[in-house]
């Protein structure tokens, strides 16, 4: 399907009810299983939308949360990811922490995209120690 009104639509739709549904199955998982929501293979039905596109509507879905307002980076970048993977692109999903934070009782932590290694959806913020990549770098499995 080429893009068009159509798969805009199709896409939108799509979207709209993912970030609608992301809060009830990320709920209070770990770490480990909120990754299983941003899968590596995935089918590629928006391959014709442009990335651009992608990250503008899906920053215009959630830019009012219900749901997941303290945690909008992780909505924001599971649903970065799983769309711009689905149009056949090969995005990461960025992990950082505050390093202020670190003795505090509650961790101040961050996520983004990256595509090419540039931040697309959301991005580092000052202070921040990038902890985690997924998919991991070659370079840091290697190690």
């Amino acid at each position: 399907m080429t893009d068009g009104p159509v798969l805009r639509a199709l896409f939108r739709a799509h979207l709209w009810l993912s970030a609608r549904l992301l809060p009830v199955l990320v709920g209070r998982r770990d770490f480990e299983s909120v990754l299983k929501l941003a899968p590596l293979r995935l089918p590629a039905p928006y391959r014709d939308l442009p990335w651009t596109y992608i990250v503008q509507r899906v920053n215009r879905t959630v830019r009012r949360p219900w749901f997941m307002r303290d945690r909008r980076c992780l909505r924001e970048g599971l649903l970065g990811f799983r769309f711009l993977r689905m149009a056949g692109l090969d995005p990461e999903l960025r992990f950082g922490v505050d390093a202020k934070s670190m003795h505090e009782p509650r961790l101040s932590a961050h996520c983004w995209v990256c595509l090419d290694g540039k931040p697309v959806v959301s991005d580092s913020q000052p202070g921040m120690v990038e902890i985690y990549r997924h998919p991991p770098s070659v370079k840091a499995s290697a190690a």
